[in-house]
């Protein structure tokens, strides 16, 4: 581990995260819409988020009054070495007064400097799993992440010293809006951007992301050379294709009968099934339904969606290659090479993703300071000892510099 930080000085951490607090959701929120979306209520006595009259289902409540998790607490449980009852404890240990890097630039700025890392792009924690819950009243979505970014402009800003890259939340339920936010974030100076991978909420029902009715938005992403994270939360985009699956093999449905916690939600074998299925489908269909044709300067960044999924794909996407011929005038294997980045976990196989995509299109996200990640981003450098010095650097830093910087 020394030898590998004396040659990897700096890094880029392509998956940073802050904790929302009490008013990110309701500080601009039209008042229209006050008594719908996401709503901030005092439920027993803790202050709870309040979604079509119940409880968000995975989300506790603002992270400014709820305990949080120790950061990288989960780590050993999604490897595989350790099980829930090990680490329940870990996930409500945490004062979060006690964290001010947790909610303030200024102080975040600080322990980037202790960790190593000379920028970050910064996700929401909580944001990234409320737009599915919402659904299907798309005007409050789509005004309370209007709002929502107006909060994040105001603590974090999209590019806090060219060092913090906060990514506004983008939801493409209404074209029209989406292509004046889009504008809005571009002119406040963001580089990239977030978006939930996942077909698209409409009120004529879901679309395909890559629909050419959403051209006018791709083409002014690639035309601000902006980079498109998709990063995985809570989503109900697939809650019919789940719930299939789950009757097929006697289940009642996807979810678990009974009072249970965000980590039991899932009936365990429908989990198992479905786990990286909506990456996996919404990469498809980008490539499949000719975005990156249409629109070749994309970039699309898979953030916090593992690796796993990467072989399957590539393969299903040679299958729909040789079987069709006339389908695609690029090769879709090419067109993923060229358009898509993916940043693995944190526990998987960094060596095998790098078999199936050029090592410059592996980006390094720590998921700092979330319960899933490293407890410290630097821990992720022991993933790649077996990886030449020029790759560790590429994929500590380099790339994501890259994006950010064409």
């Amino acid at each position: 581990m020394a030898e590998v930080d004396e040659q990897v000085i700096s890094i880029f951490d392509a998956d940073n995260h802050y904790w929302e607090p009490s008013d990110a959701f309701t500080r601009y929120r039209n008042p229209k819409y006050a008594d719908r979306g996401v709503l901030v209520k005092d439920v027993d006595g803790r202050v709870r988020y309040v979604v079509h009259g119940e409880l968000h289902p995975w989300v506790p409540g603002p992270g400014d009054v709820n305990p949080r998790p120790r950061p990288g607490a989960l780590f050993d449980y999604f490897a595989g070495r350790t099980s829930k009852a090990d680490v329940a404890h870990m996930l409500t240990c945490e004062d979060p007064s006690e964290h001010p890097e947790w909610f303030e630039r200024d102080a975040r700025l600080d322990v980037m400097d202790e960790q190593g890392l000379e920028a970050v792009w910064m996700f929401p924690s909580q944001g990234v799993c409320m737009e599915g819950p919402m659904q299907p009243d798309v005007e409050a979505a789509v005004d309370i992440y209007r709002g929502f970014n107006r909060w994040l402009d105001d603590e974090w800003g999209f590019a806090y010293r060219d060092r913090i890259f906060a990514a506004p939340y983008l939801t493409l339920s209404d074209l029209d809006l989406a292509v004046d936010e889009l504008e809005w974030v571009i002119e406040r100076g963001a580089r990239v951007v977030a978006l939930r991978p996942g077909p698209v909420f409409t009120p004529e029902g879901l679309k395909s992301p890559a629909d050419p009715v959403f051209d006018p938005f791709w083409a002014r992403v690639a035309e601000a050379e902006l980079v498109t994270a998709v990063h995985a939360g809570f989503d109900d985009g697939y809650r019919e294709v789940e719930d299939a699956m789950a009757r097929a093999w006697g289940y009642a449905g996807r979810r678990r009968e009974g009072p249970v916690s965000s980590l039991m939600f899932y009936e365990p074998f429908v989990d198992a099934m479905m786990h990286h299925r909506l990456i996996h489908d919404f990469l498809g269909a980008l490539v499949a339904h000719g975005i990156f044709r249409r629109h070749p300067g994309l970039r699309v960044a898979s953030v916090e969606n593992g690796a796993t999924w990467v072989p399957d794909l590539l393969g299903a996407l040679r299958r729909l290659h040789s079987q069709h011929a006339g389908m695609f005038d690029k090769h879709p294997v090419d067109q993923f090479h060229d358009n898509v980045w993916v940043a693995p976990f944190v526990e998987d196989d960094v060596g095998e993703l790098a078999r199936h995509v050029p090592v410059e299109r592996i980006l390094f996200g720590s998921d700092w300071p979330h319960a899933e990640g490293v407890a410290h981003p630097r821990d992720f450098l022991e993933k790649l000892a077996g990886f030449p010095v020029a790759d560790r650097r590429k994929i500590m830093r380099d790339n994501a510099r890259r994006l950010v910087w064409p």
